[in-house]
């Protein structure tokens, strides 16, 4: 497996995620509760969203196909979205709307809204099957989830640490690396779409 895949993969993955981002939102929805309790409903959101993640890795490609979309043609519109993501990242616009996510008090915010969207949203599932399209095969498929589990691993080693986290780096230190990550995904996003008007034949 080709090692610059494998890199590229795990950034994306880890930006569209945004495991940093997700911190404070974790946090906000376990507010008063234990750490055992905290430590339950991390890894039930993580379990559910990976389940999420494969599913679209998979199938999600012979779902386009079965719709008529060309795989090209999801890697230009994914690319487009990560974009919007970006932006959304770089202006705050991301971290507000998830913030509105979590204002309903919830007693069990496990599968909603944590597993879906805010680790498993439409940003996290176009690029999964972005990224299983790029490596067909079984191999391609393993490789894919692989870093899709390791991105999540991370995450619950920041959810497990959540409190101490959010204190070291403040608002400030969490805005700052949201923008950050919002540059890299732009990057990203418009190398995907790069990528799919080549397939077209139409860049070089």
């Amino acid at each position: 497996m080709d090692t610059t895949f494998l890199i590229t993969a795990f950034v994306t993955l880890f930006v569209i995620i945004d495991p940093i981002g997700l911190v404070p939102l974790f946090v906000a929805l376990t507010q008063g509760m234990s750490t055992r309790a905290r430590r339950a409903i991390g890894a039930r959101a993580l379990i559910v969203a990976a389940l999420l993640l494969t599913l679209f890795a998979a199938a999600g490609e012979a779902v386009l196909g079965f719709v008529g979309i060309s795989m090209p043609a999801f890697r230009i519109a994914g690319g487009i979205l990560l974009f919007l993501t970006a932006l959304d990242m770089l202006f705050e616009r991301r971290t507000k709307r998830r913030q509105d996510q979590t204002e309903e008090d919830r007693p069990d915010p496990s599968v909603f809204p944590l597993a879906i969207p805010l680790i498993a949203g439409p940003g996290a599932i176009a690029t999964m099957i972005l990224l299983a399209g790029q490596q067909p095969g079984w191999t391609g498929l393993a490789s894919v989830v692989g870093v899709m589990l390791a991105v999540l691993v991370i995450v619950m080693a920041l959810f497990l640490t959540a409190s101490l986290f959010e204190r070291a780096l403040g608002r400030v230190g969490i805005n700052v690396v949201t923008r950050l990550l919002g540059m890299l995904l732009a990057a990203l996003s418009v190398q995907f779409v790069l990528d799919g008007l080549r397939d077209f034949g139409m860049a070089g």
